[in-house]
């Protein structure tokens, strides 16, 4: 069956926005399901794209704005739980009734972001809920066409790991850094993308799980003294050792808004590194973190914030 038309759950998003603009420019009718229209605005003037607002997590409102669509890709995800969604209902519930809902419409083919490292037996709940949800999807593999992404961190233009520890390091005489020797093996958002689009009427993706890996290995430590090095400032960097790095966490957690919680921490307990080469079979060559964090953190410049605007417009 050709695929034309694409239903992108969470592509308001930061990896959301990067594999939109990826499906538009091939030439894909991508409906972008969000919870605010307004949300998506930087989306708004890509000639393939429309934006729905839609209530994913009623199954009523789900199935009508499925309708129609040739594939699915499932992106949505949460680092911090709160009263209003748990990660075993976006992580684990959702792609659950998603799949269940694409076999009732018959929509063969489901693209399933999860997370480097996720297993039933992993130490945080946050990894534990992706391998429930990557279970959930591969149940329906027999009915349809799924792929599974499992990325490590990643990192680009507006992303929420290396622009937080830019906007801390400007203000902050002192890092005090949970987990230092946590190891990180970052991909670039446009390679993530990238292997998403190429991937819908590839064959050979059908029933895969794919880890997704830069180039480079970095400890904790490393990549946050590689984001000074890249601004130009120094700043010392003191490890905490596990009970401290906890600690910090549930002070964290007890903030406004939310940087870091105890969950996150036991994440960093197994380190976010694939022992397996990217997959050739997207054709994409890996971007290290070098060749690309300069573009977006130093935006006090002209060129930073012209290149702001650029990605606001998806160019």
């Amino acid at each position: 069956m050709q695929i034309r038309k694409i239903a992108v759950l969470g592509g308001s998003g930061f990896v959301g926005s990067s594999v939109v603009a990826k499906l538009d420019q091939a030439g894909y009718s991508v409906t972008v399901l969000t919870r605010r229209r307004d949300s998506a605005k930087h989306l708004f003037l890509l000639p393939n794209v429309t934006v729905v607002e839609c209530n994913v997590m009623d199954d009523q409102a789900l199935t009508a704005a499925l309708k129609g669509a040739d594939a699915v890709i499932n992106l949505i995800g949460i680092l911090h739980q709160s009263h209003r969604a748990s990660f075993d209902s976006v992580h684990h519930q959702l792609p659950a009734r998603l799949a269940k809902i694409c076999d009732a419409l018959g929509i063969r083919r489901l693209l399933q972001m999860s997370s480097l490292q996720a297993a039933k037996s992993a130490p945080s709940e946050y990894l534990r809920s992706k391998a429930a949800g990557e279970a959930a999807v591969l149940a329906y593999a027999k009915k349809l066409d799924v792929t599974i992404f499992r990325p490590s961190i990643i990192f680009g233009r507006g992303d929420s790991f290396i622009n937080l520890f830019a906007t801390l390091i400007k203000f902050l005489p002192v890092v005090l850094l949970a987990k230092p020797n946590a190891r990180f093996q970052p991909t670039w958002v446009e390679d993530v993308a990238s292997c998403f689009t190429a991937s819908i009427q590839n064959t050979g993706t059908y029933g895969q799980v794919y880890e997704l890996a830069g180039p480079k290995v970095y400890t904790f430590r490393q990549l946050v003294q590689q984001v000074m090095t890249t601004l130009g400032v120094k700043r010392p960097i003191i490890g905490l050792c596990n009970a401290l790095s906890y600690a910090q966490a549930f002070m964290m957690e007890l903030l406004p808004v939310k940087l870091m919680s105890r969950d996150n921490v036991r994440s960093m307990e197994v380190d976010s590194v694939s022992t397996s080469l990217f997959p050739v079979i997207f054709g994409v060559e890996p971007t290290p973190l070098e060749a690309v964090i300069p573009e977006y953190l130093v935006d006090s410049t002209q060129r930073g914030a012209y290149d702001r605007y650029r990605s606001f417009a998806a160019r």
